[in-house]
Order: C-alpha cells, then sequence, then structure tokens
C-alpha cells in the first residue's frame, strides 16, 4: 500500500465541530458501545466527518480523538490506512472512483482512466479547474460481472462505455448529478445477462405422478375379530366374579367351599384360593366353619355341688 499523508497545511481548516444534527447522532453512536469500549466507534465518527466536510481534515482526526479520549496517533492511523477516507480535498460535486481490477482492466476501465484524465485532471488526487470534480485508481468495487464501472460518493454506475462517462462527469458538472441512472447504464436488470433470456424461456409444466390423486381398488375387506392385545389377562380366582368371600356372603362362601371340597369346581375356575385366617381385629377374614365374633356360643358356668368352697 501507498504511503498516505494528510494534506498539506494550506489547505488544513483551523478547527473543526460537528454540526447540531451530527454531534448528536455521534453521541448516540458512541452510546452503542459498552462502556470503556467507545474507542470503537472511530471509524462511523471519522466517516461522518468526512461527509460533513468532504474529506478528513486533521482538525477533524484531533476533535475525534478528544471526544473518544484516544490518543492522537491512534486515530491518523486508522485515517491513513483506510482508504475510504479522503485526506486531500476531493471534488464538490463528483469524485470518481475508477475500478482498474482485472475484470474492469479487461472491459475498458483504461479507457474510462483516459476521460477522466480529460475531463478533470491528468493526474488522480487532484481537482479540476472548478473545485467541483476529482478522480482516482481504486481496487475492486464488487460488481466485476458488470464491468467496467465507476462509483460516485456512494452510487455505483456500471457497465460504462467511455461515452456514456463522459455524459455522467458533464451531468454533475452541471449539478444535476440526482438525474443520473445508478447501476447498469445499459439494458440490463442489474446483474441479470444482457439482452433478453435465452434458457428456461418455455412454460413446461413439471410431471409429479406422485402428487397426483391415484384411483384407489375397491376390494371386500375380511371382518377382523377385535383385537384384545390391550385388555387385562387374569385368570386368577381372586378375579373370579361368581366367587364370594365370606365377609361380603357368608353363605355363598360356604357353598363354594363344598363345592371345591367335592372337586366339582366352579363354572369358571378349577381352583378357589384358601381365605386367609386371622382376628378380626388384624382385618383378615375368619377361618371358615370357625364361629366368630357374635356368632359364638356364651359359656356358661356349671353351678358347684352344695358344701363345696370356692
Amino acid at each position: 500500500m501507498s504511503v498516505r499523508r494528510l494534506a498539506e497545511e494550506q489547505f488544513q481548516p483551523a478547527n473543526f465541530s460537528f454540526n447540531e444534527e451530527n454531534a448528536v447522532w455521534a453521541e448516540a453512536t458512541i452510546r452503542k458501545y459498552p462502556e470503556g469500549r467507545q474507542q470503537s466507534a472511530v471509524i462511523p465518527l471519522l466517516m461522518r466527518a468526512q461527509e460533513q466536510d468532504g474529506w478528513v481534515t486533521r482538525s477533524a482526526i484531533e476533535h475525534i480523538a478528544a471526544k473518544l479520549d484516544m490518543a492522537y496517533i491512534r486515530v491518523l492511523e486508522v485515517a491513513t490506512f483506510y482508504t475510504q477516507f479522503q485526506l486531500k480535498p476531493i471534488g464538490t460535486r463528483a469524485h470518481i472512483q475508477v475500478c482498474g481490477t482485472t475484470p474492469c482492466m479487461l472491459r475498458g476501465s483504461e479507457d474510462l482512466i483516459k476521460v477522466c484524465q480529460k475531463k478533470i485532471h491528468h493526474d488522480p488526487l487532484h481537482l479540476n479547474a472548478t473545485g467541483t470534480l476529482s478522480w482516482e485508481e481504486v481496487e475492486c468495487q464488487g460488481a466485476c460481472v458488470n464491468a467496467p464501472m465507476v462509483i460516485i460518493f456512494k452510487d455505483a454506475y456500471e457497465d460504462l462505455t467511455p461515452e456514456r462517462l463522459e455524459e455522467i462527469i458533464d451531468t454533475f458538472e452541471a449539478g444535476k448529478g440526482s438525474e443520473v441512472k445508478t447501476g447498469p447504464q445499459i439494458d440490463r436488470h442489474e446483474s441479470a445477462p444482457i439482452g433478453a433470456p435465452i434458457t428456461l424461456v418455455d412454460d413446461i409444466k413439471p410431471v409429479r405422478t406422485n402428487l397426483e390423486p391415484q384411483p384407489q381398488a375397491v376390494t371386500e375387506g375380511a371382518s377382523v375379530p377385535p383385537a384384545n392385545a390391550g385388555r387385562p389377562k387374569d385368570t386368577a380366582p381372586e378375579t373370579d366374579k361368581s366367587l364370594k368371600t365370606p365377609v361380603t356372603a357368608p353363605k355363598a362362601a360356604a357353598e363354594n367351599v363344598k363345592v371345591a371340597e367335592k372337586g366339582e369346581g366352579s363354572p369358571t375356575t378349577t381352583e378357589t384360593a384358601p381365605a386367609a385366617t386371622g382376628s378380626k381385629a388384624e382385618g383378615a377374614p375368619a377361618e371358615l366353619g370357625v364361629p366368630s365374633g357374635e356368632t359364638k356360643p356364651k359359656r356358661s358356668r356349671k353351678p358347684k355341688p352344695e358344701g363345696e368352697s370356692s
């Protein structure tokens, strides 16, 4: 990269300050960064200073350094490193940046440079006689498919010929730059191919048979019994509804016991689980055939023979 220096002293203004609108914008921009990181706003502030005065002056660098609490040399390093910052006065109506990278060079950028030398000044970064126009050669501007192209301030003008560039320069010189069409200068939509499309021009309906409704064959389905997969299968005697417990139906329970002793079985089961024995206080049913509770006979005391002492 070539050495970039600030403009000579005779071009430097005495001081710099943001106007009212830009001062409010600068404060809002600085507040976007966390505490202690406000110096990250140096590039946006330098760009806004250039948009205000047209180029970056020494006093602007000093003002931004003080505003961000940075050393002057640190801000100067940023301003001289990035070629987007203009360190000398440029044209007040147009500063033309001609792309000279390989795609544009192959498409005629050298002829565009000759136009700038003829219409503005022989040397780049020099003003014309009235101070309204200037030009420079730059690296790739990112529109290689539309080469050759130039950028004027923030707008791109592509697919240029020397004659069309002369017309653009004359229009800007007359102060009517806003009337110039930006983008491609030929019959092209943005970066689309030149001319009318030559491929995929037929209206072809894609064949997608998988999306079309298919006829369904009508068949008589066989009857299928309901599945019992989700139903519990329990053949334990305790689940037999025909069996009765001694607590709920003592008589029926006794009949079940008799049937089981004879080996006849029940209508649904072949075995009957023996009832658990235990005391009434423990909550278990009483043993079959044994009186329990109020059904037990009361004991009577035999009278003692006369004359027998107790």
